[in-house]
């Protein structure tokens, strides 16, 4: 998956052990930021607690732009870090599906195995819920797989999507996540003045 592994730097048993420590590692961190609390995640469809998208702008951000600068410095090359085709249409359908539920449930398929590890009963029934929607997915595919293969892109990236530079981009995803913070904020504050409802 990432280059540092393409260069030999280490074989795929060490791989999968970095994996799985990544993988731990990153449900602490969603754990303590509160992330396996259903009424947390879905408080920003209320818009009385941001912190979902405050967290998850932040780390793109940062992901962004480290990936932009270790290439610029010559660290990472950045075509060798792989990334999935783009099926437009029935990538967008799947999103509105998967937004759908997490406004429903309250949890991402992430979330829900955080929630689900620390002995919550609605993360657990998510949980086994998402299994079921892959199996039930599994069994209809061959109904589906046109529909699945369809309108392909390719390898794309916004950079190339947009016709744009990555250092634009790059500068245009800040300003993006900026504002969304500084609306965020303003979002919270309108609320508690309607409602009087403070954050979990």
């Amino acid at each position: 998956m990432m280059p540092y592994y393409k260069f030999n730097y280490f074989g795929l048993d060490t791989s999968l052990v970095i994996a799985v420590i990544i993988g731990i590692g990153f449900g602490f961190a969603l754990e303590r930021g509160g992330f396996g609390n259903a009424r947390i995640l879905a408080a920003q469809f209320y818009f009385y607690n941001m912190r979902v998208l405050k967290v998850m702008f932040t780390a793109i951000v940062t992901a962004m732009l480290g990936l932009f600068y270790f290439t610029w410095i010559g660290w990472l090359d950045l075509s060798l870090v792989y990334t999935i085709d783009t099926y437009i249409i029935p990538q967008i359908v799947g999103g509105l599906i998967l937004g759908i539920g997490f406004v429903i449930g309250g949890y991402c398929p992430g979330t829900s195995i955080v929630s689900a590890a620390t002995g919550r009963y609605d993360g657990m029934m998510y949980f086994a819920g998402m299994f079921f929607g892959i199996f039930v997915f599994g069994e209809m595919f061959p109904w589906l797989e046109n529909f699945y293969n369809s309108t392909p892109m390719g390898r794309v990236t916004l950079p190339d999507f947009l016709g744009l530079s990555y250092g634009l981009v790059v500068f245009l995803v800040v300003a993006m996540a900026l504002g969304a913070f500084a609306a965020a904020e303003w979002g919270e504050k309108v609320r508690f003045k309607i409602t009087g409802r403070i954050k979990e």
